[in-house]
């Protein structure tokens, strides 16, 4: 029997110290409940004892897929391995808060992919500190909210950020070129669902015009990182790392100009990543499933 090819997808992501008799419990489970396996990926970790595993499946004959019966189905396969577990909908589209400050290159980078249908987004808001890029998220039709932060009003300001979060049932946070630090409790209220970009150049060149930095010191390597936000300044978990080489001949603008294409590829990918539900936190390590 052929599944349709417009066949509900569901995906199965867990994580669990290694033990024998993983791979067979849930491959058994998925036949016992009549699905077909279309996609698997398994990494058993010999530094940490860690197994990490992620399946996508199908009813065998396209049938929708009860997923709250499945969940339940697996709950006592999850507690035998003590198992860390999600199953998903993969046509699930994640409730997204894109914020910006100047920069447009990685927001409408974003917009873009997602209007094209390459990203599986559902773009709620672009939130910035500044006025500016009102106009990139109006041509995409999201709305823009302008929330001004200053040392004085931080505390208002993510305070009137997190409501909206909560309001709006936010899954994913995207800092892109959010050119603010966040504080400690927001890091932590975001945590595992809030991503963030920045340069990455070796050595690294904190503080104002990196690229003028980078180009003051010679540097033959520039890159960009996207990683999970923490209370660890840019030190978060990493979810993918772009490298692009340079030389002598390349001006200071030439640096930034491609540290932009690095930054919207890397970011690009992160959030494909997660939203797609390949991306396992362990500590300050992630396994990812590309």
């Amino acid at each position: 029997m052929t599944r349709p090819a417009e066949a509900q997808h569901g995906v199965l992501v867990l994580s669990c110290e290694d033990a024998p008799g993983i791979v067979h419990a849930v491959s058994g489970l998925l036949l016992q409940e009549r699905c077909t396996i279309v996609e698997s990926h398994q990494f058993d970790s010999p530094t940490s004892g860690m197994f990490y595993m992620r399946v996508e499946f199908a009813h065998v004959d396209g049938a929708p897929l009860d997923l709250a019966h499945l969940c339940s189905a697996f709950e006592e396969t999850a507690q035998r391995f003590g198992m860390d577990w999600r199953m998903v909908d993969t046509a699930q589209r994640q409730r997204t808060l894109i914020m910006v400050s100047r920069y447009a290159h990685c927001l409408n980078d974003l917009l873009f992919r997602n209007s094209i249908g390459e990203l599986h987004l559902d773009v709620v808001a672009v939130v910035s500190n500044h006025p500016d890029l009102a106009d990139t998220a109006a041509f995409y039709g999201v709305p823009f909210r302008h929330i001004p932060v200053t040392r004085e009003t931080k505390p208002e300001a993510e305070a009137a950020l997190l409501e909206m979060v909560r309001e709006e049932r936010i899954d994913l946070v995207v800092l892109a070129r959010y050119m603010q630090i966040l504080s400690d409790g927001l890091c932590q209220e975001l945590a595992g669902r809030a991503i963030n970009i920045h340069h990455s150049m070796l050595p690294s060149f904190k503080g104002a015009r990196p690229y003028h930095q980078a180009h003051a010191r010679g540097v033959k390597f520039i890159g960009a990182t996207a990683h999970y936000v923490t209370a660890d300044l840019d030190e978060g978990p990493i979810i993918e790392q772009e490298m692009l080489r340079v030389d002598h001949t390349v001006t200071p603008e030439e640096l930034a100009a491609r540290g932009r294409e690095a930054e919207t590829r890397a970011l690009a990918h992160a959030v494909r990543w997660h939203t797609e539900n390949r991306v396992l936190i362990r500590g300050n390590r992630t396994v990812v499933f590309e």
